[in-house]
């Protein structure tokens, strides 16, 4: 695979519930994780007892579903608006 951009640098197309999240696409991966994270900090999503868990609101919900999810599993949820 010599000479392929990595893929965390390759631009991705957002869906719309992702873009209302983070702004408009496309973006690198890198891009969305950081913007995704710049996003729950602004509006405290972290869970306050434990921070490894985050509570959506209801824009981010729309992406990553509107139950608390790990920040583990959040990537994998997010990945599925990119394409």
């Amino acid at each position: 695979m010599a000479g392929t951009t990595n893929a965390l640098q390759r631009p991705v197309t957002l869906t719309a519930d992702l873009e209302a999240v983070i702004g408009k696409g496309p973006m690198t991966r890198a891009q969305v994780t950081s913007k995704v994270w710049e996003y729950i900090k602004a509006h405290s999503l972290q869970d306050t007892k434990d921070k490894r868990q985050i509570n959506p609101d209801a824009k981010l919900g729309a992406v990553i579903g509107k139950d608390q999810i790990s920040m583990f599993k959040m990537t994998a949820a997010v990945s599925k608006h990119l394409s």
